[in-house]
């Protein structure tokens, strides 16, 4: 026993610098004007509460509860929220997909998507691949409390010759355009609008005006039926790859 206390208090007194009262020093950051940057994990749909249950995580993934919840930085000091969007949809795991795609043309997106391809992180598993989702994008931005997106992977569209985007469900017969409950997602199936491609690569372009014609067309088409303005644009996997 006194071993294993002797060795835990090494890890206490090497950990110790590290600590601190983070409430105190963020509600001093916030009171002198700083700014604050907070990441969240995973995306809207694995949301304990809004996402698509069961398939969610164990906490809350909205910007509002990571926020208030995990750094005790008050509601209305929350400025502004960046959410995350990828210019084609991806899943990990199991649990409804309402624009996934499968065989080949799968095969190719995953192979040219992500920072070295759509595999997962830790397991290397391949991850399920669809086109861009706008509904379940709509519905996401709009729990995030979104300000701005950053829309990212854009680059590994440049193979295809046409780009199907989902611009809506039909479920039951009938088209609807927000986000239904786990239940009625399982019979939900998607619509398609086809967008013409860019065939080209367009990493390296540093200004908007400079992609392609069709590539700009794209990204605002997909501002508008969001709803919510694009602030930045991600065309490759480096760091100063963004327009």
């Amino acid at each position: 026993v006194d071993e294993c206390f002797n060795k835990l208090m090494e890890y206490k007194e090497a950990i110790a610098p590290y600590l601190a009262d983070t409430f105190d020093f963020m509600y001093r950051a916030v009171k002198e004007g700083k700014n604050i940057l907070l990441e969240g994990q995973l995306g809207a749909l694995k949301d304990t509460d809004f996402g698509i249950y069961p398939m969610v995580t164990s906490s809350n993934t909205i910007a509002g509860y990571g926020a208030v919840g995990g750094s005790g930085i008050p509601p209305y000091e929350i400025k502004e929220v960046i959410t995350v969007v990828k210019a084609y949809s991806s899943a990990v795991g199991a649990g409804e997909f309402v624009s996934e795609i499968f065989g080949e043309e799968a095969d190719e997106l995953r192979r040219r998507g992500g920072d070295g391809g759509e595999y997962g992180a830790t397991t290397g598993r391949p991850r399920r691949m669809g086109w861009l989702d706008l509904v379940a994008t709509r519905y996401g931005c709009r729990v995030q409390g979104t300000t701005s997106i950053a829309f990212t992977v854009l680059d590994a569209l440049g193979h295809l010759d046409e780009i199907p985007v989902c611009v809506g469900y039909e479920l039951d017969g009938t088209r609807i355009d927000s986000f239904p409950s786990t239940t009625k997602l399982k019979r939900a199936k998607p619509i398609l609008e086809v967008l013409p491609g860019w065939k080209c690569d367009i990493r390296g372009i540093k200004k908007d005006e400079d992609l392609p014609e069709n590539c700009r067309k794209y990204v605002e088409f997909a501002e508008k039926e969001i709803g919510i303005p694009i602030g930045i644009v991600s065309n490759g996997p480096a760091r100063d790859d963004i327009i």
